[in-house]
């Protein structure tokens, strides 16, 4: 199994965020972009769209598929990962890392208790490992 940030918070949707303060950084999980396979194309809002906890914010488009992203908390995008547009397979390279996807200013930080920590994603994927 990949290395997980243990920092981070997860959502079944297999998105994540790591928190600093009132600010989040937010991209998909080693499972999500294994699951894609070769990530070719990527779809970011704009800085300063606002996003709402649960909705869609952007698309992925691998070779097999094209899936929504979803964000795990509402907030301001305040920095969108531009270098992601040019170069989608750095979602494969590194998701956990400089693969992120976006950051925002959140508008409630109490919306992080809905996510799953680290210990209860990985064992949200080893319940679901047989159901593709």
């Amino acid at each position: 199994m990949a290395d997980y940030p243990e920092d981070y918070k997860y959502t079944k949707e297999h998105e994540w965020i790591a928190v600093e303060g009132n600010e989040g950084t937010v991209g998909i999980t080693y499972h999500a972009q294994a699951e894609l396979g070769d990530v070719v194309y990527v779809e970011l809002p704009a800085v300063g769209d606002h996003l709402e906890a649960g909705q869609p914010f952007g698309t992925i488009e691998s070779v097999k598929a094209v899936s929504e992203l979803y964000a795990p908390v509402s907030g301001k995008v305040t920095e969108v990962h531009e270098e992601l547009l040019d170069q989608p397979e750095l979602v494969n390279e590194d998701p956990h890392g400089a693969a992120w996807m976006v950051r925002l200013s959140m508008a409630d930080s109490s919306e992080m208790e809905g996510l799953l920590s680290f210990s209860d994603y990985v064992s949200f994927l080893e319940s679901t490992e047989g159901d593709h």
